[in-house]
C-alpha cells in the first residue's frame, strides 16, 4: 500500500507492527525488503514523487488512530531523498506525542541491512552538528569516498 493513499483508521494497521518502505528498496532490493515485510504492514513511499510534509502528517494521524506498535523504516543509505522517511517518521512521533511505539530504522547499503539510530535521522537534519562531526572525525570523509559519487567528483574537482 502506498503510505500517503492509505486510511489512518484502516482495520490492518491497528496495533499492527508497520514497515516503512522507500520504493526503491523494494524494487531495488528484494530480499532485504521481503526480509523486513515479513509480519508487517507494509507501507511504500517515494518522497522524490510524493510530499514528504503530506507523509509526516499521515503518520501522526495514523500513530494517533491505529497505535501501531511497531514502525520500521527503511531507505536507500545515501538519497537525499530516501532521508526524508526517517525525518517524516520522526516528525510525526513528536507532532503526535507518540512514545509508546516501538521504533526502528535501517538504511541499506550495497545490499546490506544497516540499523542506525532514531538520533542519526535527528542529526543529519542539523549540518553545523555534522560539520563539528567531520572536525573531529576527518577520517569520515575517506569513507565517504568509498560510497558517494558527489564526493568523489567534488575531491577531483579541487585537486
Amino acid at each position: 500500500m502506498k503510505a500517503t493513499e492509505t486510511w489512518v483508521k484502516a482495520p490492518p494497521l491497528r496495533r499492527a507492527k508497520i514497515l516503512l518502505a522507500a520504493e526503491c528498496v523494494k524494487n531495488l532490493y528484494p530480499d532485504v525488503f521481503k526480509e523486513l515485510a515479513e509480519g508487517r504492514v507494509v507501507l511504500t513511499c517515494c518522497p522524490e514523487t510524493e510530499n514528504p510534509t503530506m507523509l509526516m502528517g499521515k503518520l501522526a494521524s495514523m500513530m494517533t488512530c491505529s497505535k501501531p506498535v511497531e514502525i520500521v523504516v527503511a531507505s536507500i543509505e545515501g538519497s537525499p531523498h530516501c532521508l526524508l522517511l526517517h525525518m517524516a517518521l520522526n516528525e510525526a512521533l513528536f507532532v503526535a506525542k507518540i512514545r509508546d511505539v516501538e521504533v526502528r530504522h535501517y538504511v541499506v547499503l550495497e545490499g546490506r541491512l544497516i540499523e542506525v539510530s532514531e538520533e542519526a535521522a535527528r542529526l543529519a537534519r542539523y549540518l553545523h552538528l555534522v560539520q563539528k562531526a567531520l572536525e573531529k572525525y576527518p577520517e569520515l570523509l575517506k569513507e565517504l569516498g568509498r560510497y558517494s559519487l558527489e564526493h568523489m567528483w567534488a575531491t577531483e574537482k579541487q585537486e
